[in-house]
């Protein structure tokens, strides 16, 4: 059975278990968090693998996003912040007020596949995943670049602040953009691709796709 259906199957089998319980709101909120967890910690046991089988891929493709992160980072920092930080290959040095480096935790890779593995596995009609998808990329991208923007601001203003700014407000940031569209997902377009026939107990869902 694909990841898809046994997500698909979860949902259905425990509208009975939420039915008449209060609990009922969380049952979306649940599964989220259990896929969220999955490909956090499925991609992390991926890093110790080095990407296998494709590592030379996911390192090429992390090289073009830091590039691309640094560029447009650096081009809000100075016409945006007005700040003119020294570049020397990825890091940006802040005068006397320190530094910010790009590296592989820094281009987001992580995060397009984690928005992207979100919302392939979750129900849903494929004709608005095949532009959701691509507009979470792009979110992640954009939240990206404003945790790298914002944490260049704190490093001139706040400099004590900056760690606990780094892990704790910025972080988590992707997880706030993430939520919010699984959300949107969740009310606008998810049910569009379950329907549940509520005549015959325990009949499996029709996904339709």
């Amino acid at each position: 059975m694909k990841i898809k259906e046994i997500v698909s199957s979860l949902i259905c089998s425990s509208t009975g278990f939420f039915k008449d319980n209060k609990l009922r709101p969380l049952r979306g909120v649940l599964i989220f968090i259990l896929l969220t967890l999955l490909i956090h910690f499925g991609f992390r046991y991926w890093v110790t693998l080095d990407y296998f089988p494709i590592g030379a891929l996911i390192h090429q493709a992390y090289s073009v996003m830091i590039e691309l992160v640094l560029s447009h980072s650096l081009w809000f920092i100075r016409n945006v912040l007005h700040y003119h930080p020294t570049l020397i290959e990825h890091t940006m040095y802040f005068d006397s007020a320190g530094y910010i480096a790009i590296n592989e935790g820094c281009a987001g890779l992580k995060q397009f596949l984690q928005v992207s593995l979100l919302f392939l596995i979750y129900p849903g009609p494929w004709k608005h995943k095949l532009w959701y998808i691509p507009l979470g990329i792009l979110l992640m991208h954009v939240t990206n670049l404003f945790r790298i923007v914002g944490l260049a601001e704190v490093l001139h203003q706040w400099p004590d602040y900056w760690k606990f700014s780094h892990d704790n407000i910025f972080r988590p940031l992707f997880y706030v953009v993430i939520f919010s569209m699984w959300v949107v997902w969740e009310e606008k377009f998810a049910r569009q691709g379950i329907s549940v026939d509520t005549s015959s107990p325990g009949k499996a869902a029709e996904v339709k796709n």
